[in-house]
């Protein structure tokens, strides 16, 4: 699938582009203050024996992977910026076209722009992109049981509980339950 890309989102708060090479220093500083506060909720690789994973991506080759999977319809992934500030980073994945027509939002923001609206506004602006250009019927957001925020922003941005996901994603060096939470599009049928 094409997709036009890159995409802007905007509201009158914060707007939504794909990460640009020359945004490194600023994406690099709030990730580092941001490292313990983002720790506890972070993705990581479990290790299995017979696998050997190589480092993560330089943020020159994260940039690349992003806009390459964007390009073909399967991740989008934009900085929250506000204002000149970079304050997080939003990202549709999974995207599933055909019967199931469905992907999944995941996002984090400085702690210092938190509690602030940013983040549920940032997940509306995707859910509406998601659902008015992409046509997808579903979005879940799938988070751990003791993140209040995060189930805070699912439920003001008019996701609906769905139900436990036991062990669902490798996140802190452990895999941990995770509550599923769904948007459905009404206009599709």
């Amino acid at each position: 699938m094409s997709t036009s890309w890159p995409v802007l989102l905007e509201d009158e708060q914060i707007y939504l582009r794909p990460l640009r090479f020359r945004d490194r220093t600023a994406w690099n500083r709030v990730r580092a203050e941001n490292r313990e506060w983002l720790s506890p909720w972070e993705a990581t690789i479990p290790a299995i024996s017979h696998e050997s994973y190589k480092e993560l991506p330089s943020y020159f080759e994260m940039v690349k992977i992003l806009n390459h999977e964007a390009r073909h319809g399967r991740s989008f992934s934009f900085a929250i910026w506000h204002g000149k500030n970079l304050i997080g980073q939003i990202s549709l994945g999974g995207v599933i076209y055909g019967a199931m027509r469905g992907g999944h939002i995941g996002y984090w923001i400085d702690r210092n722009f938190a509690n602030r609206g940013y983040t549920t506004a940032a997940v509306e602006m995707l859910t509406q992109y998601a659902f008015e250009v992409l046509k997808l019927h579903r979005v879940e957001i799938n988070l751990r049981p003791e993140n209040a925020s995060s189930r805070r922003v699912a439920e003001k941005a008019g996701f609906i509980f769905e139900g436990d996901r036991p062990r669902y994603l490798h996140i802190d060096g452990q895999w941990r339950d995770h509550i599923c939470f769904v948007k459905e599009n009404s206009a599709i049928k």
